[in-house]
């Protein structure tokens, strides 16, 4: 059984987030072996696919290693990538059934691969109390949705943060509806950057101190920021520090599109 590691939302090796992407089953594992194997893998998230009668849709689940997640963009991206690029498959359009409903990846005529995924608009609230003191740093505004949204005063206060995990998860957990104790932290991007808006996201809720680059984040932020700037496209910047990775998110209606490009790492045998 073949097992692949993928830079997602890189335009080459060593950055963007990795993910591991199994081949496809053609009957699903049980759960318990899919966590121990996430948990061995020990990536933000481990990607596993089943075949199905149709040679362009396939299921997939993603699990952190610590548990089964509902959503995850950077690990769908490579999927998609693997099962285009590694597994010859050559449908125009990919379509996957997972725990948020039917998602599609499309593969653009410069390379990059396209997410069709679900918006989360998050709806403004006040900043809970303590939360300026977990991240370190001053929130001008503070936002809900799936995941909780701190926006900073600026692109160098965030790049800055030294947060506090334990304290993020639990005001997030206790205190924001929605949320398992994941922050993402945004802010405009500095003059003359060559994105518009930069993030951080902390994930101690879903076993993950700090995640490279989070699609599914970007379903919230993407809404937030179109309306912010009046307009539906914008390029964005996760600056994990030493890493971190690009993309561009296009808000369609209750649609995020997500765009970027995947480099295969590493290509294994599974010997379990």
């Amino acid at each position: 059984m073949r097992q692949f590691l993928v830079d997602a939302f890189a335009a080459k090796p060593f950055t963007g987030n990795p993910a591991c992407v199994v081949e496809p089953f053609d009957r699903w594992p049980e759960a318990a072996w899919m966590q121990t194997l996430a948990m061995e893998n020990n990536q933000a998230e481990t990607a596993y696919l089943l075949r199905t009668d149709d040679p362009a849709r396939f299921g997939l689940r993603w699990f952190t290693p610590a548990l089964e997640i509902p959503l995850c963009g950077h690990a769908t991206l490579a999927s998609a990538h693997v099962l285009l690029q590694e597994l010859g498959v050559t449908a125009p359009v990919l379509t996957f059934d997972t725990l948020s409903g039917e998602l599609t990846v499309r593969r653009l005529d410069d390379g990059q691969l396209e997410l069709n995924f679900p918006a989360n608009p998050p709806v403004q609230i006040e900043t809970p109390a303590g939360l300026a003191e977990a991240l370190g740093a001053e929130v001008v505004e503070t936002w809900v949705g799936n995941y909780a949204v701190a926006i900073v005063k600026n692109e160098s206060v965030l790049r800055a943060l030294t947060p506090n995990h334990a304290e993020i998860e639990r005001i997030c957990t206790e205190k924001l509806e929605r949320n398992r104790g994941n922050l993402m932290v945004s802010a405009f991007a500095d003059a003359g950057a060559d994105y518009e808006i930069v993030s951080r996201f902390f994930a101690p809720g879903s076993g993950i101190a700090e995640d490279p680059v989070t699609g599914s984040a970007h379903c919230i932020i993407a809404p937030l920021f179109s309306a912010k700037l009046g307009k539906p496209i914008i390029t964005y910047f996760q600056a994990y520090p030493g890493r971190g990775g690009a993309l561009t998110c296009e808000v369609q209606g209750d649609r995020v599109l997500l765009r970027g490009r995947a480099v295969t790492v590493l290509d294994g045998q599974l010997r379990v």
